[in-house]
This record gives structure tokens, C-alpha cells and sequence, in this order.
């Protein structure tokens, strides 16, 4: 029997794959390029930064800065990353994503929301090829708007009633209540998360949950 859920929405980092190893090359890269007098990143801060919006990331990583040398670092920074990425040819995806999306896509919609920036989204389906499989898309750099927002405005432009969201983060689950939308944990991701309806410790788990 399948569950209620009529749209399972999908977090990127944490939950789909892992990119932060590449990004903070790209990122120290971009550091470099400006010239500007910045603290170098490792992929462990950026897992504590990811799932935040990206100026939210800025000012955490380089709160020396003035707010237009973070502007321009930023800048480089997504430029960079986009390259880094779209170069990348190691699969990061975390075990079993492709195919149990794959799998459920016959008889359950997918949608991705994220708080990146434009265009990170559309990399990662021609990326991973799972744009066949996701019937649409919202993130911060398109809208301006937080998850809790995005969620919101994603459903109702493609009449979703019953939705759910699977991410790894406790800010995850913040903007699920805030639009109340259930939030299914990613344990196996970067965050932590208290607040709940499933949790899972890799992405095929998500088959046992829309299933039961």
C-alpha cells in the first residue's frame, strides 16, 4: 500500500550528495583569485555552514570582511564552484539516491528545494540524471526566499497537497514546521535534527517509509 504523500521534496547537500570536499578547493580557489584577506575553508566547515543560504554561509565563514568584499568573494566563490562541479567526474552522491528515486518515481512525484544558489539545482540533475525523475525545482538564489517560503510557494504552484521533505538539518525541520510540511531525517547527512516524523540512515530507507 502507498502512502498519502502526493510530493516528496528533496533537500540537496547532506541528503543527495556530498560536494563539500570539491567546493572548498573551488572556494580557496576563488579566495585567491580576489585577493582579498580570507580565512581558507575545509569541507568540514562548509558541512556546518551547508543548508543555510549562501549570504548566510558568507557571513559565518568571513565575518571580517565588509559587506561588498564578501559580495565580491561570494561571487567568485559560486562561479568557481559551479566549474568545480560541473568538472567533477567522481560520483558523490550518497549510496543507493539514483536508484530508489528511480524506483519510486513510478508512482511518487519528486521535487527539490534548496536554500543554494540559481543554477546549483539544474547542475545537479545533469549531473547525477535525475532531471528525468524531479518534476520541479525552488531555491533561494531564484526567489530570495528561505526554505519555508520556497516549500510553500513550490507546492502550490504544482497543486500539492500532501507533501513531505527529506533533508539533514535541524534548519531543515525549523522550515518544515514553519510551513507545516512533515520532515523526514537524513541522519546520514551533515546536520542534526531533533524534531521529526521518520528518520533514515541512507536514502533507500526512504522506500520502507512511502511504502508502509
Amino acid at each position: 500500500m502507498e502512502n498519502f504523500f502526493d510530493g516528496i521534496i528533496l533537500d540537496i547537500d547532506g541528503t543527495i550528495w556530498n560536494t563539500t570536499g570539491i567546493v572548498a578547493v573551488a572556494w580557496n580557489k576563488a579566495i585567491d583569485q580576489t585577493g582579498l584577506n580570507a580565512r581558507k575553508i575545509n569541507a568540514q566547515d562548509l558541512q556546518n555552514e551547508f543548508g543555510k543560504t549562501m549570504d548566510e554561509i558568507a557571513k559565518d565563514l568571513w565575518p571580517e570582511l565588509d559587506d561588498k568584499s564578501r559580495d565580491i568573494l561570494l561571487a567568485e566563490c559560486v562561479t568557481e564552484e559551479q566549474i568545480a562541479v560541473r568538472n567533477n567526474s567522481i560520483d558523490i552522491c550518497y549510496e543507493g539516491v539514483v536508484d530508489t528515486i528511480r524506483e519510486l518515481s513510478s508512482s511518487q512525484n519528486f521535487y527539490v528545494v534548496s536554500n543554494c544558489q540559481d543554477g546549483y539545482i539544474e547542475l545537479m540533475l545533469e549531473k547525477t540524471g535525475l532531471g528525468k525523475y524531479v518534476k520541479d525545482f525552488e531555491c533561494f538564489g531564484r526567489t530570495g526566499k528561505g526554505k519555508a517560503e520556497n516549500i510553500m510557494i513550490l507546492c502550490s504552484r504544482n497543486g500539492i497537497k500532501a507533501p513531505v521533505y527529506v533533508g539533514d538539518t535541524q534548519t531543515d525541520s525549523n522550515a518544515c514546521n514553519q510551513c507545516g510540511v512533515p520532515f523526514i531525517y537524513a541522519a546520514y547527512g551533515f546536520g542534526k535534527a531533533t524534531s521529526y516524523i521518520e528518520k533514515i540512515s541512507s536514502f533507500p530507507e526512504l522506500a520502507r517509509i512511502i511504502r508502509k
